[in-house]
């Protein structure tokens, strides 16, 4: 228990045989449940699950949900994943096929709904988290200021210095595409996995429909937004060592931008138009309208120039006049935004 609060860790693995007892072995006492989940690794990193065992505390009495699980009532997580026998307070999971970085996140969130943990934080199996940092994640939704917190290794720049220079370009242009995407206009460092999320909150969005490839953390903060959930963004370092990322960054960033679009344009109309009604979406879908439209007008009106010789003065311009109002109807919607979205985010810098 940690302020009287259960919490839970889930530690998503995939050949990491080399790091993960030692995570395992270093998840803090006040931790109830530590859910480890091997996605179909292809080196010993099951064996090391099973033969490490945790420091020892003591158990929660189980809740009516725990003894649902117990039960077999998660037809879902049973569908995904064989649940071992716990090892004191650790509950080795095995998917049953390989799902992502994100599927072994929702399987865990499964497993920590049933067992009606108050607090689920998620820990990479790559030792890259300061597991001392992890009340720092815990306290904004122990106090009740956040229903969801991250870490944030952007936020200054000793934080920052040992992220390698392409995995911050990468992250900083998917931190403002998830700005746009989520509402949360002052968050930052979307990708981080170092995470905790409220009971709340995790019962609010519908964790089978969450994304399963490397950008579950960016879904998650658009649903939790369209839900009104509060999110604190935590500033800490960033830890690198010896792991060596699977992720394909030109892929990774394509195929995190094509869902953001999507959960973007969900948003809206969720939030704005469904569960209530704010003019801002129809900024956004007239903005965006209006600017394609200008756009396309100038390369037609540059196309007439070069190749007809048509007059090029009144088409550009007419183009150029609908580009800018359109832009100025994207800016007052993102504006908006910003105000209706500014208490449900708050930052922890120290």
């Amino acid at each position: 228990m940690y302020r009287d609060h259960s919490v839970g860790v889930i530690v998503p693995a995939y050949n990491e045989e080399a790091f993960i007892a030692d995570v395992i072995e270093s998840i803090p006492g006040y931790v109830d449940r530590i859910y480890v989940v091997d996605d179909c690794s292809t080196d010993d990193t099951w064996a090391e699950i099973q033969s490490t065992t945790p420091t020892a505390v003591e158990e929660p009495t189980p809740t009516d949900s725990q003894q649902l699980a117990a039960d077999g009532g998660q037809s879902l997580l049973a569908e995904r994943a064989v649940v071992d026998d716990a090892i004191g307070r650790l509950v080795p999971i095995q998917h049953r096929e390989n799902r992502g970085a994100g599927g072994a996140i929702k399987t865990g969130y499964l497993a920590a709904r049933s067992d009606a943990v108050d607090i689920t934080a998620t820990v990479d199996g790559d030792g890259q988290m300061d597991l001392d940092q992890l009340p720092r994640l815990l306290d904004p939704i122990v106090e009740g200021e956040a229903d969801y917190a991250k870490g944030n290794r952007l936020l200054y720049e000793e934080y920052r210095r040992g992220m390698p220079r392409f995995r911050f370009v990468g992250n900083s242009i998917l931190t403002f595409l998830t700005k746009i995407a989520s509402g949360y206009w002052k968050t930052m460092d979307p990708q981080n996995g170092y995470t905790a999320i409220s009971r709340r909150a995790l019962d609010s969005i519908a964790v089978d429909q969450l994304y399963e490839y490397y950008g579950y953390c960016n879904d998650l903060l658009v649903k939790l937004n369209a839900k009104g959930m509060r999110v604190a963004d935590v500033a800490m370092p960033a830890v690198y060592g010896d792991e060596v990322s699977s992720i394909t960054y030109s892929t990774y960033i394509r195929k995190v931008s094509t869902m953001l679009l999507g959960n973007f344009l969900w948003r809206l109309k969720v939030k704005y138009l469904v569960l209530d009604f704010h003019p801002l979406a129809l900024f956004y879908l007239f903005g965006a309208g209006t600017t394609g439209v200008g756009l396309f007008s100038v390369a037609v009106a540059v196309y007439t120039k070069l190749v007809l010789h048509d007059p090029l003065f009144v088409r550009a311009l007419i183009g150029l006049l609908l580009t800018t109002m359109g832009s100025m109807f994207l800016m007052f919607a993102m504006l908006f935004d910003m105000q209706v979205n500014e208490d449900k985010e708050t930052q922890v810098r120290e």
